[in-house]
This record gives C-alpha cells, sequence and structure tokens, in this order.
C-alpha cells in the first residue's frame, strides 16, 4: 500500500510509520521538520499544493491525518484560550485536515479501495465533558464533525474513519498517559484495517469500541 501520514516525525505518527514501513508498504511521512518525508506545515495550502503535486500520479491508499496541537493545556478559564490560540489549533486540526484531505481527494480516488483515517480524540464526544481544554476539545469536536460530513459525501469512493487513539504516552499526552505508543499503533492498524466502505463514518477508540459522539 501507498500509505500517507501527517505528524509522522513523532508520537504515533511515527509509530505508525515505522509499524508500516516494517510491514512493508510504502510510507510517505510528513512533518514540518526536514526530517519528514515530505515537509508539510498543514496550516499551509501551498504546503498541500506542493505535495499534491510530488505525489502526482502515485495512488494512496491510505491517508492517517495525524498531525495536530494542543496549545491550551492546563490553560485557566478566567485568563487563558487568547485567541490567537484558538485561530492556530483550529487552522491546524481541522482546517489543516480538510486541506490534506482535499490535496489528496485524486490521489485517493486513484486507489482501488482508499480510506482516510482522522485521529480525534474522546475528547470530541459530548457525552464527556469534564471541562477545561477548551481549544483542543472543541477542535476534535470539529474535526470529528468534518469526518462524519465527509464519510456522507464520499460515500461509495472513500471509507473514512474517526478515531481516539487512547491517552498515549507522547509529548502530548505526557508520562503519566495509560498506554504506551506501540499499543495505541497496534490498536489503530486493525482499526484502520477492519474500515471500509460498510463501516465508514465510524467513531471509534484504539482498542476496538464504538465511541459516543
Amino acid at each position: 500500500m501507498n500509505i500517507v501520514i501527517t505528524g509522522a516525525t513523532r508520537g504515533i505518527g511515527a509509530g505508525l510509520a515505522a509499524h508500516y514501513s516494517a510491514a512493508g508498504h510504502n510510507v510517505i511521512g510528513t512533518g514540518r521538520s526536514a526530517g519528514a518525508d515530505v515537509t508539510l506545515d498543514v496550516t499551509q495550502p501551498a504546503d498541500h499544493s506542493a505535495m499534491a503535486e510530488r505525489l502526482a500520479g502515485t495512488p494512496v491508499d491510505l491517508l492517517v491525518c495525524n498531525a495536530g496541537v494542543y496549545l491550551d493545556k492546563g490553560a485557566a478559564l478566567d485568563t487563558g484560550y487568547a485567541p490567537d490560540l484558538w485561530a492556530q489549533t483550529f487552522a491546524a486540526n481541522v482546517t489543516g485536515v480538510f486541506l490534506t484531505i482535499q490535496a489528496l481527494l485524486p490521489h485517493l480516488r486513484s486507489a482501488e479501495a482508499p480510506k482516510i483515517a482522522i485521529i480525534s480524540s474522546q475528547m470530541a464526544s459530548h457525552t464527556r465533558a469534564p471541562g477545561g481544554s477548551y481549544i483542543y476539545r472543541a477542535s476534535k469536536a470539529a474535526v470529528l464533525n468534518l469526518g462524519r460530513n465527509l464519510a456522507s459525501d464520499l460515500a461509495g469512493e472513500v471509507a473514512v474513519g474517526i478515531y481516539h487513539p487512547g491517552w498515549v504516552q507522547t509529548d502530548m499526552g505526557g508520562s503519566e498517559a495509560a498506554i504506551t505508543v506501540d499499543q495505541s499503533v497496534a490498536g489503530l492498524v486493525q482499526r484502520f484495517d477492519t474500515l471500509s466502505l460498510d463501516t465508514t463514518g465510524c467513531f471509534e477508540t484504539w482498542d476496538g469500541q464504538a465511541h459516543a459522539y
């Protein structure tokens, strides 16, 4: 398979890239740093155009939209959540996902059984609302909604799944998180394998549980 993974230079994205590469797949990992296979700042439209041009003629069997930011972690309700943090977060976590999919849609449509996997979070669910992290929660809820609508528009063409990767021991998740990157990756790979046009629009946890919206 030809697999594109955004945000592949660290954390879950790097873990997924390593797994698929070891399994013999052609992996194109993107990131903002020079160490990425393709340099991509998901907030920059020009980067998306350059990526699409670089991959011209290459079918994309699986696109994993993993890149994202968590800029309001620990912010205080009375004094935090500055407007620029809202703009930066939504540019990366929502608009960035849409631009990635839009840019690679021709490549996906040229594949035999294309899939899009969007990494959201359990924090997107309205059933989990303990307060705090307002910007991050709102952005992950928005990308969940984005994925559900894409599943409708791409029905019969491209399967779209939305996933909670678990609370993972990464720079974002912290050392006290519940599971390792390897555990998250193993579960997510299974979820992506079972994603199909019949299950498009699903919102699932890394370990295969249907998640409440």
